[in-house]
C-alpha cells in the first residue's frame, strides 16, 4: 500500500470512529413522572438549531421517556395536564397547552402559566446552561437533575413545592369546576404592568426589581427563575453531562388533576407510587436537594458514564493500533 493509500485508509477510519464516538456521547433527557395525575410534557427546539424528533407525548403516572438531543440544541420543556379530545379529536390541555390541537405540539410553545425548564447545549465554554424558570407562571412541580456532568454549578434545580395550593387568588387558575387551583401566573400575565414584565421604563436589571408576588415563588422555589433578571441564583452550567431528568412531581403528588376533565382513553388506570422521600428546602440559595433519586438510579448514571468512557478509550486504542499496522 503506498503513502497516498495509507493516508486515505486512517482518514476513513478516523472519520469512523469519530462519527461513532459522536453517537456515543450524545446528551438524552430522560422524563420521569412522579406525580399522581398524567403529565403531557411539550417540547420546543430554538429557531436555528436542530429540533428534537418529539414535539409532545403522553407520561402516565410512573412512566418515563429519554430522547436524544442534537448537538448543540438549545430549546425548552413544560408540563401540561388536565388534556382531554374532543368529539371531533381536537387535543387541548386547561394548563401549558401548546394550541396544536394534537399531543405533539409542533413547533408551538406552552402557554402561560406554565413550569419551564430551559436548555442550552454546549454553549460558551462548551457548556451546557440549563434553569427552571416560573417568569411565566407556574402549573407543575418539576426538577432537573444533570447525571455524570462536571462544574461547582452542576447540580439539581427546580421547583419540588406545590405553588398552586398557596397561590394568591389574583393569580390563580381555576379547575373548570372552580374546587382547585391548577395553575398560578406571574404577575405579568395577570396584571400585564411594566413594572411586573420587566419592560419599557423598568427593562434593565437595575430598574426591574423583585415584587411581592415573584419573592413568593423565590421563597418556596430558590433555585427557580422567579422574575426576568433572576440570573445570579438560578443559571446553571454542566461539562460532558450525559444525562438531564426532568421529573415531574419528586414525590406522589395527589390532587384532583388525577380525575377531572382527562381523556380516559389515553389515561391508564395505573396507580404506581414512588417511595422517594420528600426532597429538603432550605429557603436559601445555597440549598439541598435530597431523595429525590434512589441510589440505584445514581448508580444506573454512573455506570453509564464510566461504560461511555470505556467505549472511547477502546477506540482510541483501535485507532493507534490501526496507524501503527498501516505504517
Amino acid at each position: 500500500m503506498d503513502h497516498h493509500h495509507q493516508v486515505l485508509s486512517i482518514f476513513s477510519f478516523l472519520l469512523t470512529i469519530h462519527l461513532s464516538i459522536s453517537g456515543v456521547i450524545s446528551t438524552t433527557f430522560t422524563f420521569v413522572n412522579k406525580c399522581d395525575y398524567t403529565v403531557w410534557p411539550g417540547l420546543l427546539s430554538n429557531a436555528g438549531v436542530p429540533p428534537i424528533p418529539t414535539t409532545g407525548f403522553v407520561l402516565q403516572t410512573g412512566e418515563s421517556t429519554t430522547v436524544t438531543a442534537p448537538t448543540s440544541w438549545g430549546g425548552r420543556f413544560w408540563g401540561r395536564t388536565l388534556c382531554s379530545q374532543d368529539t371531533t379529536g381536537k387535543f387541548s390541555c386547561l394548563t401549558g397547552d401548546c394550541g396544536s390541537g394534537k399531543i405533539e405540539c409542533s413547533g408551538n410553545g406552552a402557554a402561560p402559566p406554565a413550569t419551564l425548564a430551559e436548555f442550552t447545549l454546549d454553549g460558551s465554554g462548551g457548556l451546557d446552561f440549563f434553569d427552571v424558570s416560573l417568569v411565566d407562571g407556574y402549573n407543575v412541580p418539576m426538577l432537573v437533575s444533570p447525571q455524570g456532568g462536571t462544574g461547582d454549578k452542576c447540580t439539581t434545580t427546580g421547583c419540588i413545592e406545590d405553588l398552586n395550593g398557596a397561590c394568591p387568588s389574583e393569580l390563580s387558575v381555576m379547575s373548570l369546576d372552580g374546587k382547585e387551583n391548577v395553575a398560578c401566573k406571574s404577575a405579568c400575565e395577570a396584571f400585564n404592568s411594566p413594572e411586573y414584565c420587566c419592560s419599557g421604563a423598568f427593562g434593565t436589571p437595575d430598574t426591574c426589581k423583585p415584587s411581592s408576588y415573584s419573592e413568593l415563588f423565590k421563597n418556596a422555589c430558590p433555585r427557580a427563575y422567579s422574575y426576568a433578571y433572576d440570573d445570579k441564583t438560578s443559571t446553571f452550567t454542566c461539562a460532558n453531562a450525559i444525562d438531564y431528568t426532568i421529573t415531574f412531581c419528586s414525590s406522589p403528588t395527589t390532587s384532583q388533576k388525577a380525575t377531572q376533565g382527562q381523556d380516559t382513553k389515553q389515561e391508564s388506570s395505573s396507580s404506581s407510587k414512588s417511595n422517594s422521600a420528600t426532597p429538603q428546602l432550605n429557603n436559601d440559595n445555597t440549598m439541598v436537594y435530597e431523595g429525590g433519586y434512589n441510589q440505584s438510579e445514581i448508580s444506573e448514571a454512573m455506570c453509564t458514564h464510566v461504560l461511555l468512557h470505556s467505549q472511547i478509550i477502546a477506540c482510541i486504542i483501535t485507532i493507534t493500533t490501526a496507524i501503527w499496522h498501516l505504517c
